[in-house]
C-alpha cells in the first residue's frame, strides 16, 4: 500500500479517470505553480475500479475550475484546510470556455485575427458539445487541449 502524506492547505482532485492525471497536470499548468503536487495513478476505487488522484498543496484560487470542468466534469474537488476536508465541490460543464481550445475552422475570424479570444459556448450538455461563438464550428470531446 502506497502512503502519500497529508496536505495542510490545498486541494485534492479525486475521481479522475485512470491514466489521465498527467494530461490534467499539463492542462491546468500545475508545473508553473510553486507548490507541492502528488500524482497518484491507477489507485483502487470501489466506484470506478481504478482512478487517478492529484494532491496539490496550494490555494484553490490558483486553479481554473472552468478548465477542469471542461476536461472532466465528473472530477471531485476537495478543499483542504488544517489537514481536513472543509468543502467538496462538484464540477459542471461550463456554459462558456475562453482560450481553452482553438477553433479548427480555417475560415473562422479567430484564424485571421490572432489576438481575438477563442470562445466556445455549450450547446448540448448531454453530449458535451460546444460551438465556436464566431463561426459555430462544433467541438465535441476534450481529450487534448490547445
Amino acid at each position: 500500500m502506497l502512503n502519500v502524506g497529508l496536505i495542510t492547505e490545498g486541494f485534492v482532485l479525486d475521481h479522475i479517470q485512470a491514466g489521465t492525471s498527467l494530461s490534467i497536470y499539463d492542462d491546468l499548468k500545475l508545473d508553473q505553480l510553486d507548490c507541492c503536487v502528488a500524482i497518484i495513478k491507477n489507485a483502487r476505487s470501489n466506484k470506478m475500479g481504478k482512478k487517478d488522484i492529484l494532491k496539490v498543496e496550494c490555494d484553490i484560487d490558483n486553479l481554473n475550475l472552468d478548465v477542469l470542468g471542461f476536461i472532466d466534469h465528473n472530477i471531485t474537488v476537495n478543499i483542504i484546510k488544517g489537514e481536513k476536508i472543509v468543502e467538496k465541490r462538484e464540477l459542471h460543464l461550463p456554459k462558456e470556455v475562453k482560450n481553452i481550445v482553438r477553433c479548427k475552422n480555417p475560415r473562422c475570424i479567430t484564424s485571421i485575427e490572432q489576438e481575438l479570444d477563442q470562445i466556445f459556448l455549450l450547446t448540448d450538455p448531454v453530449t458535451a458539445t460546444y460551438r465556436c461563438k464566431y463561426c459555430e464550428e462544433k467541438y465535441k470531446g476534450h481529450k487534448k487541449l490547445r
